[in-house]
This record gives C-alpha cells, structure tokens and sequence, in this order.
C-alpha cells in the first residue's frame, strides 16, 4: 500500500517517521488481533502482547510489549544496543528505504505469521482534491508491503491490518495520546 507520511512531517517532532511507523504497526495489531499469531503445526496460537522485531544491518533489536510504548519510548529503545537480541518476537518490520529500496516482498520468519517492509520516502506527484483548480499536488511518501503466513492470516485480514495501518500513519496525532 502507498502511503503519505506528510502529517507525520508536519508535526515537525524529534521523533522520525519510523518510529511512528513502528507503533502503528503495534495499534494495528491490537486492532487486528489475527496478526498477532503464530503457526504452530496443529492449531494457530493468538498473543496478547506485541513483540515486534525490528531488522537493521547490524543486528535484530527486539521491542518488547511496544502497544504500551510511548513514541519517544520507541525511540530510545531503537538507540539502544541493549535490544540487539536472538529472541523472536510476534511480528518482523524491516526498514529497507535506508538504502533507497521503494519496495520489498518480506520473508514471514516462522513462527511469525507476517512481515513488514518499508520503502524509501520519496516525493511523488498525487491527484489534488480539485479545490482551486488543485489537479495534482506533491506529497512525501512510501510504499508498505505486508507478507503473509497464510495458514494464520489470510489476504482478507492481511487487507484490513494494512488499511488501519495506513490510516494510522497518514493521520498520526492518533499515535501520539
């Protein structure tokens, strides 16, 4: 899904669009609990907290509990070396626009049952609303691309978590109370 992140821009705060982009996908999953599960063989387990591992070139960090993080609390824990860990948490995002990739198919690590890739922003030309004769405008955006397990998560629910997840960023005083 394309998405714009110019409200996050204009909030003009010390936190980055990651990080909102972070704790999105966390009310997300509290939103769509069925992504917050995982295979295991004969049946499909549901959890009740959102452990999110976070994919950087060095290391996975892993955020623990992030739906009761604050952004500044995501932040932190992002520039912390502490949370490089082995454990694997309930949900993969991996920041690929770091090195200007627009957009990825991510691989679900089992026994995850999805993963989340984020592209590069870029500047893009969008149709306006047609107000003032606004045929087009410019907006900052990205592309998000969810992968799914689909004996857990199926491409309706995969649908419906990646519309709240879009909605959610493109109007994110919602992730700041």
């Amino acid at each position: 899904v394309d998405i714009a992140v110019d409200e996050i821009l204009k909030l003009n705060l010390d936190i980055g669009v990651y990080e909102f982009m972070v704790k999105a996908a966390a009310v997300s999953m509290k939103t769509v609990p069925a992504v917050n599960a995982s295979w295991m063989e004969s049946f499909v387990r549901h959890y009740k907290n959102i452990d999110i591992n976070i994919v950087t070139d060095e290391a996975d960090l892993l955020l623990a509990d992030v739906a009761k993080l604050g952004l500044s609390d995501i932040r932190s824990q992002l520039d912390d070396d502490s949370t490089a860990s082995g454990g694997l948490g309930t949900f993969t995002i991996m920041n690929l626009g770091m090195y200007g990739i627009k957009s990825c198919a991510p691989i679900v690590r089992e026994p995850q049952a999805c993963a989340l890739a984020i592209g590069a922003l870029e500047m893009r030309v969008i149709p306006g609303d047609g107000g003032d004769e606004e045929f087009y405008k410019y907006s900052t955006m990205c592309t998000a691309t969810l992968s799914c397990d689909h004996r857990v998560v199926d491409g309706a629910v995969g649908a419906q978590w990646l519309k709240v997840f879009k909605d959610l960023v493109e109007n994110p005083v919602q992730l700041l109370l």
